[in-house]
């Protein structure tokens, strides 16, 4: 599989998040909303992986374009998470600002591939 920086992020993202969700529900006894966040937070590496494997120009840009959903809706229950007080502040604002910019990376390339 093709590295690359991006994929990098999100799989280190997505680690975080598979902790993130163990102390939800270990520690907070959090089971359907820490489900959400693990669904998402971990699919956005694994779409990266499958468009690096893209088969054509439009199946990497959809790929991505799941994956940059998949973060958008990452941060919606984070936001949750935080607003309910399962998660505290610190630990909202560290996970939320590495997925906001893998958000805006995913966005960037996105954008570039529709100007080619």
């Amino acid at each position: 599989m093709k590295k690359t920086i991006i994929y990098d992020k999100a799989y280190n993202f997505a680690i975080r998040v598979v902790k993130t969700y163990k102390y939800l529900l270990n520690e907070k006894k959090e089971f359907v909303l820490s489900k959400q966040l693990l669904r998402c937070g971990t699919s956005i590496a694994a779409n990266i992986a499958e468009a690096n494997g893209g088969i054509s120009k439009a199946d990497f840009s959809n790929k991505i374009s799941i994956a940059y959903k998949e973060c958008l809706e990452t941060k919606y229950w984070l936001s949750l998470l935080k607003d309910t007080e399962y998660i505290e502040k610190k630990a909202f604002n560290s996970l939320f600002d590495d997925a906001d910019e893998i958000a805006r990376i995913l966005y960037t390339i996105l954008k570039k591939r529709e100007s080619e």
